[in-house]
């Protein structure tokens, strides 16, 4: 145990904290409204800032970070336009940041290295800079959901309701938007953006198995994210595994683990 002395690791656990805390509360409402597919988008679209940062020499995770708010006004835009087929603009999204990444990448050879790192997290090599960004962004989605929670619950269980109550949906569509980019962009360093939208989702589904009201279902996905994050990086530091992969196989056997309990209840 004596990784936990260790200054690299401690500022490990922080950031994987702060992030185990926004990822799920931001997943809930993302959840509710069948919008999982998000995270993916935003993370790939966040990748090619990333390599863009890398090629220009500006911070890579400010960059991703603006490309994902782009990309989340794009989002709503096309949902705007898509009404019926509000996926669309997901999938859409989601090419052109693939498309672009590819780009970047063939511009930039030399910190190809560099850039892959985020597409699997490196944790290990957060820094001052990192976790003031990331405490930042925890500490913005925490105080807007607390205000606004009881305006998102109406928003994201009867929207036409919201709207008739005179609820600013254009408002709270396009924060919402943007919060989760915020998130996501922040996280792609700590679990990687191959796997950051397992923090959004796989939280949440836990919680939904064992919470029986909405503000149960935010307690339980956040406990369940807590959990798997520090069990996760002390496994990994322990005996030297990856940690974001660590990170998200641990949110798998807790998901697992409650779907044979719940079964065993039942039987």
């Amino acid at each position: 145990m004596d990784i936990v002395t260790e200054y690299f690791f401690q500022r490990a656990l922080i950031g994987g904290v702060l992030i185990g805390l926004t990822a799920p509360l931001m997943g809930v409402f993302l959840v509710l409204r069948r919008l999982s597919m998000i995270g993916d988008t935003l993370a790939h679209v966040s990748i090619a800032g990333v390599a863009l940062g890398f090629l220009i020499n500006v911070y890579p995770t400010g960059v991703g970070l603006l490309f994902a708010l782009i990309a989340s006004f794009a989002i709503e835009r096309l949902r705007k336009a898509y009404k019926t087929y509000a996926e669309l603009s997901i999938a859409i999204i989601m090419s052109g940041g693939v498309a672009l990444a590819t780009l970047l990448f063939t511009l930039g050879r030399g910190f190809n290295i560099n850039v892959m790192s985020y597409f699997f997290g490196s944790i290990y090599t957060l820094d001052n800079t990192d976790l003031w960004v990331v405490g930042g962004v925890a500490v913005l989605v925490t105080v807007f959901v607390a205000i606004n929670y009881k305006e998102m619950f109406l928003l994201f269980f009867d929207e036409d309701a919201a709207g008739v109550s005179g609820l600013p949906l254009r408002f709270y569509n396009i924060m919402i938007t943007m919060l989760t980019a915020l998130v996501i962009s922040v996280a792609i360093k700590i679990v990687g953006a191959l796997l950051v939208s397992s923090l959004l989702t796989i939280p949440v589904a836990c919680s939904l198995l064992v919470a029986r009201s909405f503000k149960r279902s935010i307690f339980w996905s956040i406990l369940f994210s807590e959990a798997a994050v520090v069990l996760g990086l002390f496994a990994a530091g322990i005996w030297d595994l990856a940690p974001g992969a660590t990170v998200v196989l641990m949110l798998i056997a807790m998901l697992i683990v409650i779907m044979f309990v719940k079964r065993g209840l039942r039987s």
